[in-house]
């Protein structure tokens, strides 16, 4: 299930425009000197680094200007870089597990039957060709048997179970005011494109984007029966009510205030926002717990999907969701026409990648998306140590206690808001490596060679998993990544940091690699996730994960002034043509890497002072400040063709990776003391910004 806009997690994404299925997959752990059949990357790899660059001038082409050469981006990918090849050294570690699994044997584990069956009915494509649309046949009679709108109400519901947000959002989240609690949440939904804007922006590119997507829903369309002329004359009318949507839909901007997103209400008044949706039938069929009210993230949105239904025929009404249904169904569950027009339109067009990645690949992801603590279970026991487990967590507290000093010596924050700023930290929940509980999938029913039915049956069961939380107590050990996931994230109403075992490992922390390496790489990671309790979204929860301001008001102008700083900064960025960073959309994700790096650098110290470290001596030709921010440089080295960067700038709360490097180290005089830079210096502006 689609999470609402209204759940906020954030999270590093260090394998951005890679993932498929789900934010997947990375390495086993051990050592940073790759060994004899092991392809990961050593802490810091000095093939990577162009000694012809100036690192005073550009530090991101100084520690990574090599790599594209090294390994330039291969077809089946948009963009590639460090996290990539960790990614795909995963991706043949839990291919080694499925395969296993999928050999079959009277002694398999239920769960090793599941991923296994699972993963071998995405590998059949001969019976999903042959069965063509024919699992698709009793959603499609649905669609078909709608006599009147009246109706619409429990087939939305029904969809929302199955993965198809068409019209809107459903689901559940804690209450951004009471996070003791789990609640339902209605939000907008219903689109094709990527987001809103994307339906209204102007100039060449946009709307060739737009004119392809419209044949793409054409050819789609046709695949599934239609003739060519009605076929081209449904994606109009598809375009224009999805238009029509994307008008009264908040941009990803604004969805980034909590408060925008947050409206607690009674069902009725929703009802008399929307009346022409029947929400006690939608929430009866929903599956969901009795529901008396919920969060309606963006009110005004209900209201024009109130007049939009009135104004729009049901005819009209049941094309839009054969469309919806047949996008929302991943390409590998489906024949391989309707998965090349996908690739074709998704990947292809949207990101630039010119070929599709191997099918077996592809299952992996796909496997992993629905069965992924099933896997990670394996996963874990097969690659990730205690020691790593220990290591990162010793890690954590000492920069977590770097934090509570430097909240110390701030001469902005006044001592009221420090008490409560230092209350939030102390109370950060750290989450090391994998669930203390793994997920219970005995419910789940996963058939050999039913390649649609598995999937449409894991997201419901995955739906209906959450949809069960509502009026619970909240279950603070639950994770929202799979445990071979290379990424990290904050959740904000748990007021937890998560690193899942799968960026545990080399480059990110290798158990070989110097101190210095490992803060610049994994001690970064873990600052940026601290961070993000306390940038501009993150600031507004409280230590118990409450939306609540816990700032005087004038500490929170500061802080605002401070953060428009960095919006600025980064918002001279140019990406790619005339298209610069949008440093609103980003502001957080910047925040994090900026005070992240600040706060494990100030770990590093610490640590080599306990460790009586001479900071003066260099090893392998660099000074331990210059491996720091070396590794900071090298978790981000790589490249991203231009359509996946325009994609990444329109759509993505992260900059792209060559700024989260330079609009890093240019804010941290520190970086231009290791490196000898001089003020004015590209690297070492006379005007830093800085938040944390």
């Amino acid at each position: 299930m689609k999470r609402s806009a209204a759940v906020l997690v954030t999270s590093l994404v260090v394998i951005s425009a890679l993932c498929i299925g789900s934010m997947a997959q990375t390495p086993g752990g051990g050592t940073a000197t790759p060994q004899k059949g092991d392809d990961r990357l050593p802490g810091l790899d000095k093939r990577f680094i162009d000694t012809t660059a100036d690192p005073c001038q550009d530090f991101f082409q100084y520690a990574c200007g090599n790599f594209p050469k090294l390994y330039p981006i291969p077809n089946d990918r948009s963009a590639y870089g460090t996290g990539a090849i960790l990614f795909e050294h995963n991706e043949r570690v839990l291919h080694s597990i499925l395969d296993k699994a999928a050999a079959g044997g009277a002694n398999r584990t239920p769960n090793e039957q599941k991923i296994g069956d699972a993963y071998a009915s995405c590998l059949n494509v001969e019976a999903i060709n042959q069965a063509g649309l024919k699992p698709l046949q009793p959603e499609l009679d649905r669609i078909n048997a709608l006599k009147s709108k009246d109706e619409l109400p429990a087939l939305l519901a029904h969809f929302q179970l199955i993965g198809v947000n068409a019209f809107l959002s459903f689901g559940e989240q804690q209450d951004f005011k009471d996070a003791r609690k789990q609640i339902a949440v209605v939000d907008q939904g219903g689109l094709g494109l990527p987001e809103r804007d994307y339906y209204f922006r102007t100039g060449a590119a946009p709307e060739t984007t737009r004119a392809q997507y419209v044949q793409h829903i054409t050819n789609m369309l046709k695949l599934m029966g239609e003739p060519e002329a009605k076929a081209a004359s449904d994606a109009q009318a598809i375009m224009q009510l999805e238009t029509a949507l994307a008008k009264v839909s908040m941009d990803i901007t604004a969805q980034r205030d909590p408060k925008n997103i947050y409206h607690l209400m009674p069902v009725s008044k929703l009802s008399t926002l929307a009346p022409n949706v029947a929400w006690t039938t939608f929430l009866s069929a929903s599956g969901a717990p009795p529901v008396t009210e919920l969060n309606v993230a963006n009110p005004e949105f209900f209201k024009g999907l109130n007049a939009l239904l009135a104004s729009t025929s049901l005819d009209t009404i049941k094309t839009y969701l054969r469309w919806q249904l047949i996008n929302a169904v991943p390409g590998e569950a489906l024949p391989t026409a309707f998965d090349e027009e996908k690739f074709d339109f998704y990947r292809r067009k949207l990101r630039g990648q010119p070929e599709q990645r191997a099918r077996w690949k592809r299952c992996v992801q796909l496997t992993d998306a629905g069965l992924g603590e099933a896997i990670g279970q394996v996963f874990v026991a097969q690659e990730f140590s205690p020691a790593n487990k220990q290591a990162t967590l010793q890690m954590v507290h000492g920069i977590e206690a770097a934090m509570d000093q430097d909240i110390d010596t701030l001469d902005w924050m006044s001592p009221a808001t420090k008490v409560k700023a230092k209350e939030k930290l102390h109370a950060v929940a750290d989450k090391i490596g994998y669930p203390d509980h793994w997920r219970d999938y005995s419910t789940l029913t996963i058939v050999r060679d039913d390649a649609y039915g598995n999937v449409m049956r894991a997201t419901e069961f995955e739906s209906r998993r959450q949809l069960a939380k509502i009026g619970k107590p909240v279950d603070r050990g639950e994770w929202g990544m799979s445990p071979a996931t290379v990424d990290a994230y904050y959740n904000a109403s748990m007021n937890d940091i998560n690193f899942p075992a799968g960026i545990l490992q080399p480059p990110f922390y290798a158990s070989d690699a110097t101190d210095a390496e490992n803060y610049g790489h994994v001690g970064g990671i873990v600052g940026h996730e601290l961070t993000h309790g306390f940038d501009d979204q993150g600031r507004q929860f409280d230590a118990n994960g409450n939306l609540q301001d816990w700032w005087t008001a004038e500490d929170g102008k500061k802080f605002d002034q401070k953060a428009d700083c960095e919006v600025k900064e980064y918002g001279n960025f140019v990406v790619v043509d005339d298209v610069k960073i949008n440093g609103k959309l980003t502001l957080g994700e910047n925040t994090a890497d900026n005070g992240g790096l600040r706060l494990a650098y100030m770990g590093f110290l610490a640590d080599a002072k306990r460790k009586n470290i001479d900071l003066s001596v260099k090893q392998d030709g660099y000074t331990p400040a210059q491996q720091f921010f070396l590794g900071h440089g090298q978790n981000w080295c790589g490249a991203t063709r231009p359509e996946q960067l325009r994609l990444q700038v329109q759509t993505d709360p992260h900059s792209p990776r060559t700024f989260r490097v330079n609009g890093v180290v240019q804010n941290m005089p520190e970086f231009g003391q290791a490196f000898g830079c001089k003020p004015g210096q590209p690297m070492m502006p006379t005007n830093a910004c800085r938040v944390w």
